[in-house]
């Protein structure tokens, strides 16, 4: 999930994985799959670093080891 901010101001937040397009001219366009739009002040720079940043994020959760989750004395056999 990413935060955006409408024209008028609005944060909300929205789904990245649900992007299908987004379009500079000259305001920044985001089109989801599901066929709804939404005009925000963020550039499409910024929309695509976000969305990086948001999967960075997810695949750094994934890729911890799972020596975290156990005990101490078992993690040190």
């Amino acid at each position: 999930m990413i935060s955006v901010t409408r024209l008028d101001g609005r944060e909300f937040t929205l789904n990245a994985d649900l992007i299908e397009i987004i379009e500079s001219n000259p305001d920044t366009f985001v089109r989801l799959l599901n066929g709804n739009s939404f005009v925000v002040r963020e550039s499409r720079t910024e929309v695509v670093g976000r969305i990086v940043a948001f999967r960075r994020r997810i695949f750094q959760c994934g890729m911890r080891p799972a020596v975290e989750n156990q005990p101490l004395s078992e993690a040190t056999k």
